[in-house]
């Protein structure tokens, strides 16, 4: 389905999603484009939706929040039309880190239960496997879901089709679950993060990985569009790929511990592509190293 044809339903948010503080009180950061803004976006003719951010917790998020007619509107699209062609490989360290940081936090044995949700193509699902956990996980996309199986060889008896509000899995069943990067698509991250808790075994960890909300080159972005006189953001994008809902500060989580009853067992900061020019990496990087305001936020949160 075309850009010209989506449909979508605008919901206004009264509270945040994360740590429950009234949006009334959060700040105004700019306006947000269907499409890619460039450095012009006044004139560009799309729809925008305002981008605020929590004055508590300093999660990012739209409001109004657009939700399409169909959720596939979004993510029915080919594997194969979002990924390069080499993203269809497994490398032998894919996932390793991830892997090895969950094995040290819940004393791994071989054969533990693990769960990928948002499984894409599987390859987080192989790499557990191949570690020596019994992997399992659900995929929202079905011709990622499809492909994963006929194309990657995930076992149809472990990957499941369907989206966390509706799949179900036993009550502490798992002792490690990943939302990769999911989270950040997800249009209740908080409730999304307590039902994978249910099925979290006691000292278990989850391991999610997510847009930070302090990322230093979208401050850049914003500085420039401000200067430029705009009142656009480059935060988010939640009308066009990656069909980013939320970025997320490490309080988020935080706050979201001390409400719902669980830890964070570990976190560190990704700087990732810095998208400006080269020679300014030497300076960027180091200094986003030290800020923790590189581009993603992993953290490992522990069910007590």
């Amino acid at each position: 389905m075309s850009k010209q044809q989506l449909r979508y339903t605008f919901y206004y948010i009264d509270n945040c999603n994360m740590c429950g503080s009234r949006t009334r009180d959060h700040k105004i950061l700019g306006k947000r484009l269907n499409q890619s803004q460039g450095k012009n976006p006044g004139n560009k003719v799309g729809i925008t939706t305002t981008v605020a951010k929590c004055s508590n917790c300093g999660l990012v998020y739209s409001n109004p929040q657009p939700i399409p007619e169909d959720l596939q509107d979004h993510y029915g699209v080919l594997p194969e039309s979002y990924w390069t062609r080499e993203y269809f490989t497994v490398a032998e360290n894919y996932f390793e880190s991830e892997v090895n940081r969950a094995k040290d936090l819940v004393a791994f044995k071989a054969g533990m239960k693990s769960l990928d949700i948002g499984a894409g193509l599987g390859k987080a699902m192989l790499a557990m496997d191949r570690a020596g956990f019994d992997c399992y996980g659900f995929e929202a996309s079905e011709q990622f879901f499809n492909h994963a199986i006929a194309q990657m060889g995930v076992s149809s008896e472990k990957l499941r089709l369907g989206m966390i509000e509706n799949v179900e899995y036993p009550e502490n069943h798992f002792d490690f679950i990943t939302f990769g990067a999911v989270l950040e698509h997800l249009y209740d991250p908080s409730q999304s993060i307590m039902k994978a808790l249910k099925w979290l075994k006691s000292h278990g960890v989850i391991h999610i990985e997510v847009p930070s909300s302090e990322w230093l080159i979208n401050k850049l972005i914003n500085l420039f569009y401000k200067i430029n006189r705009t009142d656009y953001v480059g935060n988010i994008s939640p009308m066009h790929e990656p069909y980013h809902l939320y970025e997320f500060g490490l309080k988020s989580f935080r706050e979201h511990a001390r409400l719902h009853g669980y830890e964070i067992a570990h976190y560190e900061y990704y700087i990732c592509q810095t998208y400006m020019p080269k020679i300014t990496d030497y300076i960027l990087k180091p200094y986003m190293r030290w800020t923790d305001t590189g581009m993603q936020l992993c953290v490992w949160l522990r069910k007590k």
